[in-house]
């Protein structure tokens, strides 16, 4: 059982209010909770990066945006959606018509794999059709601001259109699917590692464009990934998920920079860069936890070189972390990490 949450963060105009959501699934060795009640505001118009290794709650955090948590899990708490225009809406609260209709309208996603992602059988030009005649939308009008959206990605609208899927090469398959997420005018994307397949040339193209259109489109974009350094080019905020649950929160350069959980830390260190000899890298000592048999007190303990009794005992509570006053970080001794876990990256690539 965790402490029940207490953080506030600066967030002046939410878009999204999650309050103690929790995803769970029923298995034969017991309940595997995969999100811990989460508790996180998302502001308009942010690009809040989350950040975690693999099995750390990332994708379910991103599904639960959408209500989009896959059978048989069940997702519980409270997702307060407050759109631009209208009532706030209980994204829990709404019919299977309904959530499918604020899909891709109002928020839409971009998942890892864009080639899963696009029917084999169909050209990209189908797929955006199909888009706008599911929704209701005019599809000559929807199809001239697809040739609009998919210019501004740099990409041929005529030849993209006429292509299937396999006929692109892994960097125009994920702007074709960026430029479908458009197609709508969502006020939100949710992006779930959409550049883990892409070499780093690629990947840092990417991040340019969707910080390029986040800013000019007045987006809010929620950013998944595993790579701290690949988000320090993008997000104003950046939230770390351990254990299923978010364990430091703040502006990105302060999270960078200045991290003081020791899992945020190690995160950092163990991180493949340029800066860091080969030599001085640390991988993260221990396994993550298992979603079944999550430790009590600091879910982090088991691996943490500076817990003592009282992280095995106590669950942390969110406390400031200095520096920006919504820089949080869920640790019991914040003021001991930066001298007994230095960090190795020399310099932190960062675009303010």
């Amino acid at each position: 059982m965790h402490a029940e949450a207490t953080h506030k963060f600066d967030v002046t105009d939410p878009i999204f209010e999650v309050r103690n959501a929790s995803v769970t699934f029923d298995m034969e060795r017991g309940e595997s909770k995969v999100m811990d009640s989460v508790d996180m505001d998302v502001d308009r118009s942010e690009i809040l990066g989350v950040v975690g290794e693999s099995g750390s709650g990332k994708s379910m955090f991103a599904s639960a945006l959408l209500d989009a948590v896959p059978e048989p899990g069940v997702l519980s708490g409270e997702i307060m959606f407050h759109p631009e225009e209208g009532e706030p809406i209980d994204l829990l609260d709404q019919s299977e018509a309904e959530i499918k209709e604020i899909r891709w309208e109002q928020i839409a996603m971009v998942f890892q794999g864009a080639m899963s992602s696009f029917n084999p059988t169909m050209t990209i030009g189908d797929h955006f059709e199909e888009t706008l005649k599911t929704h209701g939308r005019d599809v000559d009008a929807g199809m001239e601001h697809a040739d609009e959206l998919l210019s501004q990605l740099y990409l041929e609208p005529e030849q993209v259109f006429e292509s299937y899927p396999h006929e692109l090469s892994g960097g125009m398959k994920q702007r074709a699917l960026l430029a479908l997420s458009l197609l709508l005018e969502p006020e939100v994307l949710v992006m779930d590692e959409p550049t883990a397949a892409l070499d780093l040339l690629m990947q840092r193209s990417i991040i340019e464009l969707i910080r390029k259109i986040g800013r000019e489109r007045d987006l809010t974009i929620v950013f998944i990934t595993h790579d701290l350094p690949l988000v320090a080019n993008l997000a104003d905020r950046i939230g770390v998920l351990y254990a299923f649950e978010f364990i430091e929160v703040g502006p990105a350069y302060d999270v960078l920079t200045d991290s003081k959980h020791p899992y945020t830390r190690a995160l950092l260190n163990s991180t493949p860069n340029l800066d860091t000899p080969r030599e001085e890298m640390r991988p993260i000592e221990g396994k993550s936890p298992d979603p079944v048999n999550v430790p009590v007190g600091c879910t982090y303990h088991p691996r943490c070189p500076i817990s003592d009794e009282n992280c095995v005992q106590n669950d942390p509570p969110f406390q400031s972390a200095g520096g920006s006053a919504d820089h949080q970080s869920k640790c019991h001794y914040i003021d001991r990490t930066r001298e007994e876990i230095p960090l190795n990256l020399q310099e932190v690539e960062y675009n303010d």
